[in-house]
């Protein structure tokens, strides 16, 4: 391995790391839906390994593509640029509309008390939600179905931004192998951040009481998807 490829690839995990870190649309997704819809650790961590690798694939055959046809990287990156658009309104509208789907089931969720007479004429009270006895069975199998799908097709529309002007093409001046190695390096790098950032947080939110919160979790985690994709749109994040 050349040093020049030693460099691209230690400059590949940087930014690997550095990219995801800094873009809390790839982890803050998985980690308030896992936890709306109280999904398993293994099961939140799966969603996004398979989401992140659609993340970087895309990237990635994108940038192969435009080597094997030699497109001008300025071409390359007004397509990312594009992708980019889409993917944060993707987010912005898939998050509103979850907000607002989890403000009406909170709505219908909201506690109450019946009191019943019996012919004895003693009577008592009790507290119960009629939409967790008549549509949380039937809403979690089809919402659970539709989610994980609704994240992946988001994640293969968003790009890797740094991974075609700055790694793919410098690597492919010196060999394919180099270039694989190198979008390999990051690609691993990015979904490993992922995967450690949501996994961080699942260990954190066990040590917060969300009791009180439980009603509103869907509307909270449709609110902070929309407000990723807010702040890839306007903050450049």
């Amino acid at each position: 391995m050349s040093p020049e490829i030693q460099i691209l690839a230690v400059t590949a995990a940087t930014l690997g790391f550095v990219h995801t870190i800094t873009g809390p649309d790839h982890y803050l997704p998985f980690i308030v839906i896992g936890r709306a819809r109280n999904w398993r650790l293994g099961r939140t961590l799966t969603v996004t390994a398979l989401c992140g690798l659609g993340h970087v694939l895309s990237s990635v055959v994108l940038g192969l593509i435009g080597v094997a046809l030699g497109v001008a990287v300025g071409r390359l990156e007004l397509i990312e640029g594009m992708r980019g658009d889409l993917a944060a309104w993707a987010l912005i509208s898939f998050g509103l509309i979850y907000a607002v789907w989890g403000l009406r089931r909170a709505h219908l969720n909201k506690p109450h008390t019946h009191r019943h007479v019996h012919a004895d004429g003693s009577a008592h009270t009790h507290h119960h939600h009629h939409q967790d006895e008549h549509g949380h069975v039937h809403e979690e199998k089809s919402g659970s179905k539709v989610t994980p799908w609704a994240l992946f097709i988001i994640f293969v529309l968003g790009p890797c931004e740094p991974l075609i002007p700055i790694l793919m093409y410098p690597a492919a001046n010196h060999s394919v192998a180099g270039m694989v190695w190198v979008a390999t390096i990051f690609s691993v790098v990015t979904i490993g951040t992922m995967l450690g950032m949501v996994l961080l947080a699942e260990r954190g939110i066990r040590l917060v009481n969300t009791k009180p919160l439980e009603r509103y979790v869907h509307a909270l985690a449709g609110g902070t998807i929309c407000a990723s994709g807010l702040a890839i749109k306007f903050l450049g994040l």
